[in-house]
């Protein structure tokens, strides 16, 4: 299991998140993933998100977390399993997506599918998941879980922001 943590200021807000506001978050559930962490700030101050690792699928730094599609615009912060992941990479491959940082992420299969599809990827996963994209396109947050809720998100609104984690203590710093 991973750790997943970020928020999002509302337009009008006077707050920001910060990288040291991040790693206290990121820290509450660090116990989720030994295997690594990555923070991240969107270039408007908006937005931020932090991942605590669990390497399973893909053990390589290339699948390390956020993650960014090739064109910068889209960034995830993932926690699951998509079970069927080499067959939507193959099919997203005949659509015409040949450039992969990776050669076997389920988060990445995910960016190209939500770069393909949209929301409509979802239809296409087979898994266990919660996940966070942001969409700079758009200024689009997509918070998503599995279809059973195996893989908990968890959300707060206040102080001009919306929160997000995988755990509920991450929303109490």
């Amino acid at each position: 299991m991973c750790g997943i943590v970020g928020v999002i200021a509302w337009p009008d807000s006077s707050f920001r998140p910060t990288r040291p506001y991040l790693e206290r978050m990121n820290d509450t559930v660090a116990h989720r993933g030994p295997d690594g962490s990555g923070i991240w700030i969107d270039g408007t101050g908006r937005v931020g998100m932090a991942h605590r690792r669990l390497a399973i699928i893909d053990l390589s730094k290339a699948a390390s977390q956020p993650m960014h599609d090739s064109s910068g615009e889209l960034t995830i912060i993932y926690n699951g399993e998509i079970y069927n992941h080499a067959e939507v990479r193959e099919h997203l491959t005949r659509l015409g997506h040949r450039t992969w940082q990776t050669d076997h992420s389920d988060t990445e299969v995910i960016l190209m599918a939500f770069r393909q599809w949209g929301i409509d990827c979802l239809k296409h996963f087979t898994g266990m998941f919660a996940f966070a994209l942001w969409d700079s396109r758009t200024n689009d947050l997509w918070l998503v879980r599995d279809r059973i809720g195996v893989k908990p998100i968890y959300y707060s609104t206040y102080g001009g922001r919306l929160a997000f984690a995988s755990e509920i203590k991450a929303l109490l710093v």
